[in-house]
């Protein structure tokens, strides 16, 4: 036996005479490529889509720019997506792309995957054992696409890496989201990603259409779309084909039959060529592509068929076993395919495929049913008797497809189950989905001594254990009904579950099938399924399956629904239920050795046990699963961990801890490739920097988390902090439209606290900053008759101090006063409802009441020292500031303490001016303007003199600050002329004045300067 590898390397210089040795036209598409090399070779990353029909020449523009690429220095990996329909090979592109890299950069791509090798091995078996899959981390994906695109980062951080990616049309759905996150967060390196697709090909429900909408967004990515050749291009094609002028008819025949396709241009010449080259030409398709095929010897045709149908490539050895011809044979009728320019050695590789598609799709279409299925059949017995002719990534798909093809249940069934594990475990979800499927469809097929010695233990992990078996117990369609609804939520098919589990849930509401452990399962997905696409909260199907394990003997499936109700309450109602769920859930998994489910609920219990007041407790079950789960490896709990921390943290004041340990739980993230916790803990963390004061951080994070997260929800929370910091600086067009993003992902269906309030008080505030009081008041009742759980005090104090201060500064107001009475009695009735469990909360209850009291009237100064005292000792500068603010406003009014009065209004100044606190540094430069204050003390500038009073009435005349009480009072201007025994003309003059003086813009804002600066107390 000859080897193979030289075989192919030999037929690779075999010379064909039907393509241009000119490369023609595509001068701009080869120069935005080219220009796009430049700009990645000068650091700035580049993604470049081509389209195009089949045929027209994206792969020749594809091998120009890659020789070009080379000539310069950079390093080319090339990977094409694999035909194969349904079972379509996860990843095949980039796995194809990173081999290459592995041969050409083999000790750089080590280092570079260094740490990572048995995760990246998913991608690339040849790294390592990628071991199992968990079926409860839905950050497997995420973090695999996170670590191939730092991966990439790194090889392209000291040379130019151009990555292309061909076929996009034919990419299974895991490669199309890996491409999307790649595309997507791709910021630094030498890099260039070009991916080709049939432009041709994309109906209206093909599958790569939604990822062309969403990259079109992308202002990042260049699109180049390839137009069919000119007559004048077709001309020079013709030139290069033939080494010769061509003859004026024979352009213009040629060029009207294949209407400028650069591959029928070739076809047709060659079609020519074998005839006598005067007869008509066949006006089939199809026909035209056959024509060459047919003419080849028959053994060379035979191999035809044969590479046809196994698939985009076939590699020497199995071609070989499937052929069964004699190695010389073999060899002469690929040298005939070859030279005929109808087979290609394929590149990096041992075996052959189609110079173009379009001839593969007309050989396999042109195949007898009979036929194909008894090449299949050939391909899978051949593979079956030697798994070493293809490589390990690849055997268990192709297998599954050979047999499935084959149209024979019996091998078909255990070997789609075999590929589903192993799509599986490269977290290939959407692939396994298919695999599953079929495995359903074939289920009934199969004979049932072949289902019957199926076993869990080899195909199924989803449903836990309990109890049975394992050697015994046999598989059933349940098994594979709960793998296809775990696979569909972590492909983010969650629809596609719901329905799975509605189907399983039927099946086991019959009586063959009387299982209710198992129906506590289904029911305990749906309810988390229920959550996810905001149908509702969840609680009927936890409920439901509470009640299928009651009074049974303690299981896995306890542990998991008391967890979950745990979790569900954690969230929504953190009182004694939940409380009593999460200890039931951890005495329950430690009774059946489940220690992943344990750590769960531990977490869970230390959450809610903060949140019920007992803080240190809580804290030290939290600090000990963070532990636990990091020594086991368990990553994506140890995530969560430090994401519960972080929060805990917060909600106790202690910000500054918070953030220590969110960088810490962003390192774990960044290490393990953790894109979706990474998207909490930073949400985390932008909180408590904005807590902080440090503001311009929070605004930085939040952005960066925008940009980043995979999921709605900590999106929805960087619009939250987003809109929190525009309120206080002055951003309120900006805070709507942040508010609005994120009441669009919270919904209605599914209330919880931790979203609904602090959403409710960040609107309030900014409707407070806008005037509105009558919606501050509605904000502030809807949210006291929801009522605050435990722990929710950290979200319910800000609302109550925005919806008190908004009434402290109307009062006097006359459209304020209806209502007033009730809306402070809400605000009492708040008060009583919070907890202040630690100092934080304790200074936000002091200012509760001293703003209640300057709504009231009888604000002292006395009381606002008490809540500056209350926030001084906390690292809280802008609260601290406010209070000051309102402390210097009650000296000052009082009178006597000017000096002191003078120092709190520099120091809120400062804190306002640092924090870009546009509201609150203009209010402090308002009342130190009536006082005659300077904000910035100079040693050698004498104070400014006061008024009799102690203030500045801004330069209003005794008869103006007549009008303007009259003004702030409600009257118009007829009857403000009728009090002061004026004209209506010199009322609405005075009127005018006193806006001008005051730097407001109308009557109501007048008025709530008058009240707020205490201008209708100065002496007439």
């Amino acid at each position: 036996m000859s080897d193979p590898l030289g075989a192919c390397a030999m037929l690779g210089a075999v010379e064909t005479r039907s393509v241009s040795p000119v490369f023609v036209g595509r001068a701009g598409e080869l120069t935005a490529l080219t220009e796009a090399l430049s700009r990645a070779t000068a650091g700035e990353p580049q993604a470049l889509l081509v389209a195009g029909e089949a045929g027209v020449g994206k792969t020749r523009l594809v091998e120009e720019f890659r020789d070009a690429a080379c000539d310069a220095g950079a390093v080319v990996a090339l990977g094409g997506c694999v035909e194969l329909g349904a079972d379509g090979l996860p990843f095949a592109p980039f796995s194809t792309a990173l081999r290459s890299l592995r041969r050409r950069l083999p000790e750089e791509l080590s280092a570079a995957a260094d740490g990572h090798e048995g995760e990246l091995a998913r991608l690339l078996p040849e790294l390592g054992d990628p071991g199992g899959s968990d079926a409860g981390d839905e950050d497997a994906t995420a973090r695999l696409f996170e670590l191939t695109v730092r991966l990439l980062e790194r090889l392209a951080a000291d040379r130019t890496l151009v990555l292309v990616l061909e076929d996009l049309h034919w990419a299974d759905t895991s490669t199309r989201h890996l491409l999307t996150y790649l595309l997507r967060t791709l910021r630094r390196g030498r890099i260039v990603v070009v991916a080709t697709y049939r432009a041709d090909d994309i109906h209206r429900r093909h599958p790569l259409r939604p990822l062309l909408a969403e990259l079109d967004r992308m202002r990042t990515i260049r699109r180049i779309e390839l137009s069919r050749f000119t007559r004048t291009e077709v001309h020079r094609q013709l030139t290069g084909i033939l080494a010769a002028e061509p003859a004026p008819g024979l352009v213009d025949d040629i060029f009207d039959r294949s209407d400028g396709n650069a591959f029928f241009v070739e076809e047709l010449v060659a079609s020519r060529s074998c005839g006598d080259g005067t007869g008509p030409l066949s006006d089939s398709l199809r026909d035209l592509l056959l024509v060459r095929v047919e003419t080849l010897p028959e053994d060379a045709q035979r191999v035809a068929r044969i590479i046809a149908e196994g698939g985009s490539s076939v590699e020497h050895g199995l071609l070989a076993a499937v052929s069964r011809l004699a190695e010389d044979d073999l060899i002469g009728a690929l040298r005939a395919a070859v030279g005929a320019n109808i087979l290609l050695a394929a590149p990096d590789d041992d075996g052959y495929r189609f110079r173009h598609s379009l001839v593969r799709e007309a050989v396999s279409d042109d195949l007898l049913p009979g036929e194909r299925s008894r090449l299949n059949r050939r391909y899978a017995e051949a593979l079956e008797a030697d798994p070493g002719l293809v490589r390990p990534d690849e055997r268990a798909t192709r297998l599954a497809t050979y047999w499935y093809h084959a149209h024979d249940p019996a091998k078909a069934l255990p070997a789609v189950l075999d590929a589903s594990v192993a799509t599986r475990k490269r977290h290939a979800y959407a692939e396994q989905l298919r695999l599953l499927e079929r495995a359903m469809e074939l289920w009934d097929e199969a004979p049932a001594e072949v289902r019957a010695g199926l076993r869990p233990i080899d195909y199924a992990e989803s449903y836990p254990a309990c109890g049975c078996d394992p050697d015994t117990t046999p598989l059933r369609h349940l098994d594979l009904l709960a793998e296809a609804a775990v696979a569909a939520r972590l492909c983010g098919e969650r629809e596609r579950a719901l329905k799975i589990g509605r189907m399983a849930l039927r099946v086991l509401d019959g009586e063959d099938e009387h299982d209710p452990l198992r129906a506590a399962w289904f029911w305990a997905e749906q309810a988390r399924l229920q959550s996810n696409l905001g149908r509702g909260d969840g609680w009927t199907e936890i409920s439901r399956a509470q009640e299928l394990v009651k009074g049974l003997p303690p299981s896995a499936v306890h542990a998991v629904v008391l967890a979950g109700a745990a979790g569900w309450g954690m969230l929504r109602k953190p009182g004694p239920d939940a409380l009593a769920a999460a200890e039931r859930a951890v005495e329950y998994a430690r009774l059946v050795k489940a220690e992943a489910t344990e750590l769960n609920a531990r977490l869970t219990l230390g959450t809610i046990m903060v949140a019920a007041g007992d803080r240190e407790a809580g804290l030290a079950e939290m600090h000990a699963v963070r532990e636990r789960t990091t020594s086991l490896g368990q990553f994506h709990e140890a995530a969560r961990a430090h994401i519960n921390l972080a929060s805990a943290l917060e909600s106790l004041g202690r910000s500054a801890e918070a953030v220590a340990l969110a960088d810490a739980g962003l390192e774990l993230a960044r290490t393990r490739g953790l894109v979706e916790s990474a998207g909490w803990i930073r949400g985390n963390k932008a909180e408590s920097l904005h807590s902080l004061g440090r503001w311009d951080e929070a605004r930085t994070e939040a952005e960066r988390l925008l940009s980043s997260a995979s999921s709605t929800k900590p999106r929805a929370s960087a619009h939250l902090r987003l809109a929190q910091i525009a309120v206080a600086r002055g951003e309120t067009a900006s805070a709507h439209r942040h508010l609005d993003e994120a009441r669009a992902v919270y919904g209605t269906r599914d209330p919880i606290p931790q979203y609904t309030l602090p959403l409710a008080g960040i609107d309030a505030a900014a409707a407070a900053a806008e005037g509105r009081l009558a919606d501050v008041r509605a904000r502030l009742v809807a949210a006291a008759d929801a009522g605050f759980p435990p722990g929710t005090h950290r979200y319910g104090w800000p609302l109550v101090l925005s919806a008190v201060t908004a009434e402290a500064d109307s009062r006097g107001l006359p459209a304020a006063e209806e209502g007033r009475a009730e809306a402070l009695a809400v605000v009492r009735r708040c008060v009583r409802a919070l907890a202040a469990p630690a100092p934080v909360w304790a200074a936000h209850a002091t200012q509760v009441a001293e703003e209640l009291a300057r709504a009231e009237g009888r604000e002292t100064a006395a009381r606002w020292t008490e809540a500056v005292d209350a926030w001084t000792p906390l690292d809280q500068p802008y609260p601290l500031a406010r209070a000051r603010h309102r402390l210097a406003d009650a000296l000052l009014t009082e009178g006597g303490r000017r000096e002191e009065a003078a120092a709190l209004l520099r120091q809120a100044h400062a804190t306002a001016v640092a924090l870009g606190a546009r509201p609150l540094r203009e209010d402090v430069e308002l009342l130190a303007a009536r006082a005659r204050i300077a904000l910035t003390a100079d040693p050698g500038t004498p104070e400014p003199e006061p008024g009799a009073d102690g203030f500045d009435a801004f330069g209003l005349t005794p008869r103006e600050q007549d009008v303007l009480g009259l003004v702030a009072a409600g009257r118009t201007n007829r009857q403000i002329a009728e009090e002061l025994f004026i004209s209506p003309k010199t009322a609405s003059v005075h009127v005018s004045n006193i806006l001008a003086k005051l730097g407001v813009s109308s009557r109501g804002e007048a008025a709530a300067m008058a009240h707020r600066l205490h201008l209708l107390d100065a002496p007439r």
